[in-house]
C-alpha cells in the first residue's frame, strides 16, 4: 500500500478542512482504480498523511519529516484512510523510531546481534514431551553498554527504514554455521527455523541471496526452516508461493507463523506448499478453559492434519496448557512450560533431552 504526504498550504480560511477534502479525494480516486496482472483483477489503495504549513511551521526538513510520521500513523490505525498531522507526534513517536535506526546501523557495524534458540517439542496424547530436535532461533540485539535488547523493542523501526533485510542477511548468514551439513539428498538430523520479515521477503534481491548462500552451503535437506507470518502470507499469496517453491527446491521447509490471525486462513493455506503451521499463541494462552479458543485450536489441528501438514502451538507456558492441547490433537508445542530460549554459543541439538530446560535462564 503506497503512502502518501500532503504539505498542504491555501490562503483561504479554513485550510484543515481543505486539505482534508483534497487527501480524500486523492484516496478515493486512487481506491477505484483496478487494474490486471497475470489473469486477475487488483486494486491499490493509500495511506495519506497531512500536514499544514503556515508562517509558524518548522523548516522543510521539519515538515517533511511530519508528513512522513502522519502517513505511518494512517497506515497503523487501519490503512486506506488520512490522517491530520497533530503537533508533537514527531517527538514523541518519529524521533524515538530515527534513534533506533542508528543503533541498528551501529549494531550490523560492530555485529551486536546473537541468536538464541528454543525447541519445539513432541507431545503425545497424555501430554508428555519428547524432544525432537527442531529449535525456533531467536535474535537479539546487544546495545552500547552490553544489555540484551528484544527485538519487540527494535523490529518496528528496522521495518519502517528497511532495515530487516540487512538484518535478516546476518541472520541466516550466522545459522547455516549452525545448520547440519552433509549430503543434501540425506535428510537433516536436526531443523532450525529462521523467521523472516515481510520486508526480506519481498525484496529481490533478497531471494538471490538466499539462493546463492544456500547452493554454497552444503546442507541436509530439511535443516533450515522459514517461518512467514500469516498476515504477511496473505499480503501477495502469488509472490508467497513463488518465494516458498524457489526455496523447497534447495531442501528448505516452511512454516506460517501466528496462524489464525487473519481473517482467510483455511482459504489460503492449501494454496501454499508449507510444512508447518504454528498456532497463534493468542488461541493458545487460554486453551485449558476457553471453550471458544478449544474450538479453534481444534479446527486448525483438523484442516492441517487433513492436508499433511503438522501444527505447532506456540506460548505454551503451563502443564494445564500442555495437557489441554494434547487432548486437541496437537503433538507439537514451543513455549516457556516446555524449554526457554538460550544463547546460540551453547547450542547442541544432542543434548535436548538431557538438558533440565526450566532451569535454562533467559531473558526472552
Amino acid at each position: 500500500m503506497p503512502k502518501i504526504a500532503v504539505v498542504y498550504y491555501s490562503l483561504s480560511g479554513n485550510t484543515r478542512a481543505a486539505a482534508q477534502r483534497v487527501a480524500e479525494a486523492i484516496r478515493a480516486s486512487i481506491e477505484i482504480y483496478r487494474f490486471e496482472w497475470q489473469n486477475a483483477l487488483h486494486t491499490v489503495t493509500a495511506s495519506i498523511g497531512i500536514v499544514l504549513l503556515d508562517r509558524e511551521s518548522a523548516s522543510v526538513n521539519g515538515l517533511l519529516s511530519a508528513a512522513d510520521v502522519a502517513c505511518f500513523a494512517a497506515k497503523d490505525s487501519g490503512r486506506n484512510r488520512v490522517h491530520l498531522y497533530r503537533e508533537g507526534e514527531a517527538s514523541n513517536h518519529h524521533h524515538q523510531q530515527m534513534h533506533w535506526l542508528s543503533r541498528i546501523n551501529s549494531a550490523l557495524e560492530a555485529d551486536r546481534f546473537e541468536l538464541h534458540f528454543q525447541p519445539i517439542a513432541h507431545i503425545d496424547g497424555q501430554g508428555d514431551v519428547d524432544f525432537c530436535k527442531h529449535y525456533e532461533v531467536l535474535l537479539r540485539m546487544i546495545d552500547e553498554e552490553g544489555n540484551r535488547v528484544l527485538p519487540a523493542t527494535f523490529i518496528a523501526a528496522a521495518e519502517r527504514y528497511d532495515r530487516m533485510p540487512a538484518v535478516d542477511r546476518w541472520v541466516v548468514s550466522e545459522v547455516l554455521k549452525h545448520a547440519d551439513q552433509g549430503d543434501p539428498s540425506e535428510p537433516a538430523a536436526y531443523t532450525l527455523a529462521i523467521n523472516l520479515s515481510g520486508n526480506s521477503r519481498s525484496d529481490g534481491r533478497f531471494m538471490g541471496f538466499l539462493k546463492d548462500t544456500l547452493q554454497s552451503t552444503s546442507l541436509c535437506a530439511g535443516a533450515v526452516c522459514f517461518e512467514i507470518t500469516e498476515t504477511a502470507a496473505i499480503a501477495n499469496l502469488t509472490r508467497v508461493r513463488h518465494f516458498m517453491s524457489e526455496l523447497r527446491k534447495l531442501g528448505c521447509l516452511f512454516a506460517v507463523d501466528d496462524f489464525g490471525s487473519g481473517l482467510c486462513s483455511f482459504a489460503y493455506l492449501k494454496n501454499l506448499p508449507v510444512d508447518f503451521v504454528k498456532i497463534d499463541g493468542a488461541f493458545v494462552r487460554d486453551v485449558d478453559n476457553d471453550t471458544v479458543d478449544q474450538s479453534m485450536v481444534a479446527a486448525i489441528q483438523q484442516v492441517a492434519q487433513a492436508m499433511g501438514i503438522e501444527t505447532v502451538a506456540e506460548h505454551v507456558e503451563t502443564a494445564e496448557t500442555r495437557c489441554a492441547l494434547a487432548r486437541l490433537g496437537v503433538s507439537l508445542v514451543q513455549g516457556y512450560e516446555i524449554a526457554r530460549p538460550t544463547a546460540m554459543q551453547t547450542f547442541s541439538p544432542w543434548e535436548a533431552g538431557t538438558v533440565n530446560w526450566q532451569q535454562v535462564a533467559s531473558d526472552a
